[in-house]
């Protein structure tokens, strides 16, 4: 994958985790945490819509539509654990 692509794919999803921070706030932690899920949730979703030959919303050779979709998919997960785990312990 060329370097501009990998650029434009990090800086899409530092946008994902981003907006989602803006959304549901929270402490600076939080904040981190939804960037590093939007990462891994965009490039694992990059790479599982190619190998289940799902290409839709792509962007040159990236699969942005599917990457999109698992990172708001991890953020969301992350973010109900999170709120499971502060309700446990108060």
């Amino acid at each position: 994958m060329p370097i501009p692509t990998i650029v434009f794919g990090i800086l899409l999803s530092t946008l994902y985790g981003g907006l989602y921070h803006l959304i549901r706030g929270g402490p600076i932690r939080r904040l981190l945490l939804f960037l590093v899920l939007a990462w891994a949730g965009f490039w694992l979703g990059d790479t599982l819509g190619w190998l289940l030959g799902w290409t839709f919303g792509q962007i040159g050779i990236m699969n942005a539509g599917m990457g999109t979709i698992l990172a708001f998919v991890f953020m969301g997960i992350g973010d109900l654990i999170g709120l499971i785990l502060k309700r446990r312990n108060g």
